[in-house]
């Protein structure tokens, strides 16, 4: 029997009528997931998806970019943008002050 999280169940091609793939909708669903321990993200990430972290995090980050992932979760989407934007909005910390 098949594990239905196996990397054939999240092939790349576009699965959704959006242009999404299975794996996009995947990473769209896991940021609307909360977890309760440290670690816990990070290992559903290798076990569900197949994806080392560091790869799930550059692909999230090109689908907050993408107009059908705001369509396919708007509310997990608005709240990343809006959590970049406020990061990335509040410049360098005390570290790197000139």
């Amino acid at each position: 029997m098949t594990d239905p999280a196996s990397s054939d169940a999240l092939s790349e091609g576009p699965t959704d009528p959006d242009g999404l793939s299975a794996q996009d909708l995947a990473i769209l669903a896991m940021e609307e997931r909360s977890f309760r321990y440290v670690g816990a993200k990070e290992r559903r990430i290798r076990e569900e998806l197949g994806l080392s972290p560091t790869s799930y995090f550059v692909r999230l980050n090109a689908l907050l970019d993408r107009p059908e992932a705001l369509r396919a979760a708007p509310g997990a989407v608005n709240r990343l943008r809006a959590r970049r934007v406020s990061s990335t909005s509040t410049g360098p910390g005390p570290a790197h002050a000139a």
